[in-house]
């Protein structure tokens, strides 16, 4: 699989942040577009899945193929810079400035949107025969999940809350594991296997991903579920975002960082 060291691929972590901070606006939107494209139609196919077989196992087993295509491709995750583009900072990379990281997640996150939302528009017209019939079997379980995971934490409160924050924490710890798995190999099968397993975990637990929320939530909505925009923002996109960014920096980035780059090769200066 020519499997990476870990001071190897951590130090390729650091790079592909510093990468993704100096990219040109029209490269990072076009790229974040197509991811959350990507990992929208990965997410009708699994439910699609679930559907069909009345196994969810079956979904989330199914569900990775999406994020591996969007790795492969070279196209980014909100969850996934998250996770990198901090490192360069930390690592104190020339240029590199707090502004710049922002500025990274602000177009990724935009771009994840954009990509999720186009989806989940085209899929209404495929749920509903171009909005002329009600919505078919699958668009009512994506309203259904849109309620369930919105309204479901809110009557909880506080506690509802926190139990999203959470999963949005578990949910990018097992993410960004998979954006690392897509460094630790060199060949095609070995990204593959090493992204797929975190991602699985991820679907399987039902954890909160922002990126995969960005199509559920507003397919939920134009499939006629019972909750609001409103709903959407503050009882899931907003906390998980927030669950995502911390998850993922503190579990994944800063541990692989802080207890293997000390032991990578030194860069010399020539």
């Amino acid at each position: 699989m020519a499997y990476l060291i870990p001071s190897e691929f951590v130090t390729k972590m650091v790079d592909a942040g510093e990468s993704k901070i100096f990219m040109s606006t029209r490269d990072t939107v076009i790229r974040a577009y197509m991811a959350g494209a990507l990992l929208a139609l990965a997410a009708v196919f699994a439910v699609t899945v679930t559907v069909q077989t009345g196994y969810p196992i079956i979904g989330a087993i199914l569900f990775p193929v999406g994020f591996c295509m969007l790795y492969l491709l070279g196209f980014d995750l909100l969850t996934g810079v998250f996770v990198l583009a901090p490192l360069a900072l930390i690592d104190k990379r020339p240029g590199v400035t707090v502004g710049g990281v922002l500025r990274n997640w602000a177009l990724v996150f935009a771009g994840n949107f954009l990509g999720a939302l186009t989806v989940a528009f085209m899929m209404a017209i495929v749920f509903t025969f171009g909005f002329s019939t009600p919505p078919d079997k699958v668009g009512t379980v994506i309203a259904g999940i849109g309620e369930a995971r919105t309204l479901g934490y809110a009557k909880y409160g506080a506690a509802g809350m926190l139990t999203l924050f959470i999963r949005g924490m578990l949910c990018n710890w097992m993410v960004s594991t998979g954006v690392v798995g897509a460094m630790i190999s060199t060949t095609v099968s070995g990204k593959v296997i090493a992204m797929w397993m975190p991602i699985m975990v991820f679907f399987a637990m039902t954890f909160e991903h922002s990126v995969v929320n960005m199509f559920l939530f507003p397919s939920g909505l134009l499939m006629g579920g019972n909750f609001s925009i409103g709903d959407y923002l503050i009882w899931n996109e907003i906390p998980t975002v927030l669950g995502n960014l911390v998850g993922g920096l503190a579990f994944t980035g800063l541990t692989l960082y802080s207890t293997h780059v000390k032991t990578g090769r030194k860069r010399v200066a020539v």
